[in-house]
């Protein structure tokens, strides 16, 4: 039998990225994003025929929902949607995410600030509370998963993304969280925490510092390269797999050493 995964953010980026890894690993995708722009957020968002692509590729295997991570009906009907039309659910990754801010951070606006806590934070809240009953009554035997991408923006500071930063530390604290709150019914929940990688958000962070090129991103990570999504995405796949049953509360850094020192 298939195993199962909602996961947000799967028009483009890491998240199209996890899609696809997870197909590849033999998993039924339903594949989210909110497919819109919002307020706050200085560059576009994924369109609904990014996510129509991602859907073609895999065929039967993966459906797409045009929903919002920050909403939960929309969540709920996520989690409804894969165990009504897969049989039931095994894993959720919260892959959605948004950069936001750009300067100093009193001089950051609320849209900016609201925008990076109700998509990165809230947005795993949301996914986390439609899905936990459905992993738990899974059971522990097929090995329920709940996985965050974070950032290593989680684990330092970066200049003029204070309210990103303050983000992705919360969601690193949530999930560590989450995964006492689920060791009692045999759900593991971990966060994947990527350096510079080569999506849209990446752009939007080199406009910040006047970078005309996010390849110069690739001086502060020891390899000396960006990171692809795909990268990103294995070390996903691996959290949601059976071979990573003894692993929860772990932060697991895809960063190209940008966080070593």
């Amino acid at each position: 039998m298939s195993r199962v995964a909602v996961v947000t953010g799967a028009a483009r980026g890491i998240g199209a990225a996890v899609v696809d890894t997870l197909v590849e690993d033999g998993y039924r995708v339903v594949a989210v994003d909110r497919c819109r722009d919002l307020p706050g957020v200085p560059y576009p968002m994924a369109t609904p025929a990014d996510l129509d692509a991602v859907v073609a590729r895999h065929g039967d295997a993966v459906l797409g929902l045009v929903g919002d991570v920050r909403s939960a009906t929309d969540m709920d009907l996520a989690v409804e949607t894969a165990v009504r039309h897969f049989g039931h659910l095994d894993a959720v990754v919260a892959a959605a995410g948004v950069v936001a801010g750009g300067g100093p951070l009193w001089l950051v606006d609320d849209a900016a600030l609201d925008a990076c806590w109700s998509v990165n934070v809230l947005g795993v809240r949301r996914l986390v509370g439609a899905a936990v009953p459905a992993l738990i009554e899974r059971g522990a035997a097929n090995h329920p998963r709940v996985v965050a991408i974070a950032s290593a923006a989680g684990t330092l500071g970066l200049r003029h993304l204070a309210a990103y930063s303050a983000a992705k530390h919360a969601v690193v604290g949530l999930v560590k969280g989450l995964a006492m709150d689920l060791a009692e019914h045999g759900v593991t929940a971990n966060t994947v925490s990527p350096g510079s990688t080569r999506t849209a958000a990446l752009e939007a962070s080199a406009r910040v510092y006047g970078l005309s090129d996010p390849q110069a991103f690739a001086a502060q990570q020891p390899l000396g390269r960006l990171l692809e999504p795909a990268e990103v995405a294995s070390a996903v796949a691996w959290l949601c797999s059976p071979a990573a049953s003894g692993v929860t509360g772990a932060d697991l850094r895809v960063d190209a050493g940008m966080t070593v020192a």
